[in-house]
């Protein structure tokens, strides 16, 4: 989700100033746009908000937001969080510690860590539609960040992805196979999933 906020977020304009809890590269994009990312830890984000020492945070998603009680401090809940579009769970091993172990330990927990990257965002599809039923039940005030916001964050995060594959050329690797990977993705998925979703989310209304 794209975060809480204690007032409505319309336009870039918005974003001038506005101090917002949000970590990592996410935090560099919108600082572009005027954002002044904050670094709270998670069980700070109430008073702070609720003090107004800061504008607006973004954490998990409803399942998660919904326990930490941020509607009662900042009632517009908006989306999509562009930075996070799926969540992932990342194993780092060492790779001369990974080649020495057994070939059977080795297919033990690349099984145990293709079915905790399954069932985490499985858990969360289940789980998040409830909460956010739930949240705006009690009020919470769901908004889409408009057009006008999305296309200044993508051109903000090019333009810092650029920024960053200039003077690092790991980065620069993986950022164009990424990009390669993803555009043909959402070919694809035009094609196999984008109708079909549009179809039945039309037809919930029917």
């Amino acid at each position: 989700m794209g975060g809480w906020f204690r007032k409505e977020i319309k336009t870039p304009a918005d974003l001038q100033g506005l101090k917002m809890r949000i970590g990592g590269i996410a935090g560099q994009v919108l600082a572009k746009l005027g954002v002044v990312p904050q670094q709270i830890g998670g069980g700070d984000i109430y008073p702070a908000l609720e003090k107004g020492t800061i504008d607006g945070a973004e954490w998990v998603g409803p399942y998660d937001d919904e326990k930490l009680g941020f509607s009662k401090v900042a009632p517009f809940y908006y989306y999509p969080g562009f930075w996070e579009g799926g969540p992932t769970v990342h194993a780092f091993v060492n790779l001369e510690k990974w080649n020495a172990l057994p070939k059977a330990y080795q297919a033990a927990l690349t099984a145990a860590c293709t079915y905790a990257n399954t069932q985490m965002p499985a858990r969360y599809d289940m789980q998040n539609p409830a909460a956010l039923k739930r949240l705006v039940g009690a009020g919470t005030q769901l908004r889409p960040f408009s057009q006008e916001i999305l296309e200044a964050c993508l051109k903000a995060s090019n333009e810092l992805y650029s920024e960053i594959a200039a003077k690092n050329p790991e980065f620069k690797k993986a950022i164009e196979s990424m990009a390669a990977f993803r555009n043909d993705q959402y070919l694809w998925w035009q094609v196999a999933e984008l109708s079909f979703d549009v179809f039945q989310v039309r037809s919930r209304a029917r």
